[in-house]
């Protein structure tokens, strides 16, 4: 029920989406009555909202505490048990139709994972990913990757594969189910770093500790103050509000311990 229900209100919470709503609602009530000043009003709305998303770096603000939350280890362990890795990187449908990766904006969790299982060759190796959609639920995305990664200089044989779980928890679940990891291993966790907080929190109530290794950041510590980036804003807006959101229900839905789970303090 939550995984339909977060797939239902997601749109909700696109930045694109409501600013479309907004030039819609605004020309309707104008084209219905001319001189509406309710039209004017969502129109006036529409495109100071668009002006300040494309100009300020608000994705920005808002992001940076989330990915600034777990940072990359600045020397990596001398061992490690096991790595695991999110799904995410590959459009699954795009590749089981074309034969070939199809990567997408997050392709750093995956490159990551290569470089980690090349750097750890008696690491255990977990990658965790199904579908997360309620269109298309047999597109699954470890079961997509798997034939290609031979191409990558990768024995898939050295995998486990999750093909099964729908959204982050999910995978905590179910990959903690395959793996059976105990308290006195050393794994790996890699995830772009805007998801990193809910990824940790998840594999945290699953009883998995982990170390988290953030990859795919979308801001650097230097943002411009002014820009002029509409498509670039609306979309990273979205991938924040997107993890803002899935922090505060997931804490809701008892999927993680807090609100924003973050580093065990030293």
């Amino acid at each position: 029920m939550f995984f339909v229900l977060s797939k239902i209100l997601s749109p909700l919470l696109d930045p694109a989406a409501i600013l479309l709503a907004l030039v819609v609602a605004g020309w309707l009530l104008i084209a219905l009555r001319r001189k509406s000043p309710a039209g004017k009003i969502f129109v006036s709305i529409a495109a100071v909202y668009a002006l300040a998303v494309a100009v300020l770096p608000i994705d920005a603000w808002l992001g940076q505490p989330l990915e600034r939350r777990f940072s990359k280890p600045a020397t990596l362990p001398a061992n490690v048990d096991g790595i695991v890795v999110l799904g995410g990187a590959v459009d699954a449908r795009a590749t089981q139709e074309r034969g070939q990766l199809a990567l997408n904006g997050a392709a750093e969790r995956l490159t990551a994972f290569l470089a980690l299982a090349r750097r750890y060759p008696e690491a255990r190796l977990v990658y965790t990913g199904g579908s997360g959609s309620l269109a298309d639920p047999e597109a699954r995305e470890a079961a997509a990757v798997r034939p290609h990664l031979a191409d990558l200089g990768l024995d898939s044989s050295r995998i486990v594969f999750e093909n099964n779980s729908r959204n982050t928890y999910e995978s905590a679940v179910m990959a903690a189910d395959i793996a059976k990891p105990q308290p006195d291993q050393t794994w790996l966790l890699v995830t772009s770093a805007l998801h990193m907080p809910r990824a940790v929190g998840s594999f945290e109530h699953a009883g998995w500790k982990t170390a988290a290794y953030p990859v795919d950041f979308l801001f650097s510590d230097t943002t411009p103050m002014f820009r002029f980036d509409l498509a670039g804003g609306l979309a990273r807006l979205g991938a924040v509000l997107h993890e803002a959101a899935g922090l505060f229900f997931y804490r809701l839905a008892g999927m993680t311990e807090a609100f924003f789970p973050g580093p065990p303090r030293p």
